[in-house]
């Protein structure tokens, strides 16, 4: 078998495919033209976000058996297209559950608690008290929207915080549990005093969260993003806000992101109105990046494609 991989990763993936005696290529500074150009030459491709596997691309691979997604979403991949040719998709969001799920429960924090205000006024010497009274989690209720790996990952951490657990997938049932009462989407925005998305971004989700989800909502509420920011209308995001309809925002993810998620596009004046507001927190798509998440990452995803290849 002869790998390519276009985006690198954690060198323990190309180690475990080479001791299965398969060629491993790593080409930094691919270009999309480039791949188009070399990808019949490969049985399989390993990507994350820098270029999209589109049906030009797949049409080409003429003996692509595999692809293999470093992470948990796969809009990078046209896998319909790679279905009906029969190339085998794999991804590996079990590599970075506990990261994301660690992540969003540290935003929520530090937006409830305004530590990043604080932190900033300390170090300059200004000491208010009263101005950064926190909030508590304790006898919240959280709805969740998605309950894959992060959703569930996410939930099952904040057992500890005792608050309310509410949660809705379109795609699963019966999931709930001792902790996680599973909820029709309408009775999550009946309840929720925070909402967390943790959804793949397809046409269903693109911005799902928008001005008619938010109205919906029967209480203001704050909003964590750790999925993909083109599911929140980030204009409509700014509106609730500037109404309280939005008591705060934790977002992980924006829609102004490039496609590779290394930079965002030049910013629009929406993006600097929601960066100015002191009640939203912003972080560079980072949740799922820890130093462990990017082990297990590669781990997780070489077993699975040797398990169906070789096992």
């Amino acid at each position: 078998m002869k790998i390519l991989f276009i985006d690198s990763t954690h060198p323990i993936l190309k180690q475990k495919f080479e001791q299965a005696g398969w060629q491993c290529d790593y080409i930094p500074d691919l270009t999309y033209e480039k791949v188009l150009s070399i990808i019949h030459q490969y049985d399989g491709v390993i990507i994350r976000s820098k270029i999209k596997l589109d049906k030009t691309i797949l049409s080409s691979a003429k003996n692509l058996k595999f692809i293999g997604r470093v992470g948990a979403g796969m809009e990078s991949i046209d896998t319909e297209i790679a279905q009906a040719l029969g190339i085998v998709c794999f991804n590996s969001p079990e590599g970075n559950r506990d990261a994301v799920g660690e992540h969003a429960i540290g935003m929520l924090l530090a937006l409830f608690n305004k530590l990043c205000i604080a932190n900033i006024q300390v170090k300059q010497g200004i000491w208010k008290r009263e101005e950064n009274r926190g909030i508590e989690i304790k006898g919240k209720t959280i709805g969740i929207i998605g309950y894959g790996n992060m959703g569930s990952s996410f939930a099952h951490k904040l057992k500890g915080f005792e608050v309310n657990i509410v949660a809705y997938d379109k795609y699963k049932s019966h999931f709930g549990n001792e902790w996680v009462k599973e909820v029709r989407l309408n009775e999550l925005q009946q309840q929720s005093d925070i909402i967390s998305i943790h959804v793949p971004l397809t046409s269903e989700t693109y911005y799902m969260i928008n001005q008619d989800f938010i109205d919906n909502c029967a209480k203001p509420f704050y909003l964590i993003n750790t999925a993909r920011g083109p599911v929140v209308k980030t204009i409509d995001l700014i509106h609730s806000i500037e109404k309280d309809k939005i008591l705060g925002a934790a977002l992980d993810v924006i829609e102004y992101e490039e496609h590779s998620f290394e930079k965002l596009m030049q910013f629009p004046n929406e993006f600097y109105r929601l960066a100015s507001f002191e009640n939203v927190l912003l972080s560079p798509h980072i949740a799922g990046w820890t130093h462990e998440s990017k082990i297990k990452l590669a781990e997780i995803l070489a077993y699975k494609i040797l398990k169906h290849f070789i096992h």
